[in-house]
């Protein structure tokens, strides 16, 4: 092998964008906070958002805060490779942050719904998708009433706005089940390494345990 082939073959990939979505209670937040736990190279992309910040959040950490004016500037001048308004707030990713941090080396995951997935998809289609899935409904909804935060009006929204979500699955690249915390990172650890064939949508097998999950 020439010198020419061994440097090839001995080039790291080039860094991704790697987009993950999921109805609410499916636990994508979870398990982005576990993937850059595990891997400090994997840069997290932190969205604006227009809602209002929890206690338990701090600006430039969980989101960039910023009021509705201001995101309509941003979204106005192309700076947001994404947005999309989820229960009546506005959500949306620095194009910016996303192109330095792949510049520099790093492979990105951008945590955000199906909306935005679709738009990343079209300006950058090079990016690869993932969609998280609870294990069934009856979990789903378990988990929501388990968070003890929203009433049983909102509950009952998110469910059906959840059961909407689901419906999208087929849109993405890869489809990861979380039942189980550890297996959920490490399936998902499979898609960044690109192994991830068992969890592509087009599996027939996954397929068909996913439409028990979805109901279709």
């Amino acid at each position: 092998m020439s010198n020419r082939s061994s440097e090839h073959a001995d080039r790291e990939p080039a860094p991704r964008l790697f987009v993950l979505a999921a109805p609410s209670g499916a636990g994508k937040t979870t398990l982005v906070h576990a993937l850059t736990t595990r891997h400090p190279d994997l840069r997290f992309s932190i969205s604006y958002t227009t809602r209002p910040k929890r206690r338990n959040e701090a600006n430039g950490v969980d989101y960039l805060f910023v009021d509705e004016e201001e995101f309509m500037a941003l979204r106005a001048a192309g700076k947001l490779l994404e947005s999309a308004e989820v229960f009546d707030n506005h959500y949306g990713t620095s194009r910016e942050q996303v192109d330095d941090h792949l510049a520099n080396g790093h492979n990105v995951i951008l945590e955000i719904d199906w909306q935005g997935a679709r738009q990343v998809r079209e300006s950058m289609p090079g990016a690869r998708s993932v969609f998280i899935l609870p294990p069934s409904r009856r979990e789903l909804e378990r988990r929501l009433r388990d968070r003890r935060t929203d009433s049983d009006a909102v509950i009952d929204r998110r469910l059906a706005d959840a059961v909407s979500d689901m419906s999208h699955w087929d849109e993405f690249d890869y489809v990861i089940i979380n039942d189980d915390l550890d297996t959920a990172v490490a399936d998902i650890e499979s898609v960044l390494a690109g192994a991830g064939a068992a969890h592509a949508t087009d599996n027939p097998a996954l397929k068909r345990r996913v439409a028990d999950i979805v109901g279709i």
